[in-house]
């Protein structure tokens, strides 16, 4: 996989969730001329984390890197369109760890180091 994110860019798709079943998502990661990576992750119909069935406050992207152990990246919002209902929810972002797979917790706060709650989504 490591030589496979090294070229160009990479699309990653989250599995189906048994906790949001209607939440679809990929993440696109590009190696910059900086060594960075760069990151674009976007989810659809993702509900608000605080109509789950244990309520939470926030949702937040971690990332599992190849060397680093696991990475808070950001809180995920979720927002609905002006024309439409549909949920949708985005984050860019850069790093300099490199990517191996994306999660999404369900999490009380978005300021902590490790995940604490439910993980609802993965990448395949």
């Amino acid at each position: 996989m490591a030589t496979i994110l090294s070229s160009c860019s990479k699309k990653l798709t989250f599995s189906t969730s048994a906790i949001v079943p209607a939440a679809q998502g990929s993440v696109k990661v590009k190696k910059d001329k900086n060594e960075n990576y760069a990151i674009h992750l976007t989810v659809n119909h993702l509900s608000p984390p605080d109509r789950l069935v244990e309520s939470r406050n926030a949702y937040v992207v971690w990332l599992n890197t190849k060397n680093n152990g696991i990475k808070n990246i950001g809180q995920l919002k979720t927002s609905s369109g002006l024309f439409s209902k549909e949920l949708k929810s985005d984050l860019e972002t850069v790093t300099t760890f490199e990517p191996v797979s994306f999660f999404i917790t369900a999490e009380r706060a978005t300021d902590i180091q490790y995940p604490e709650g439910q993980v609802v989504l993965t990448t395949k």
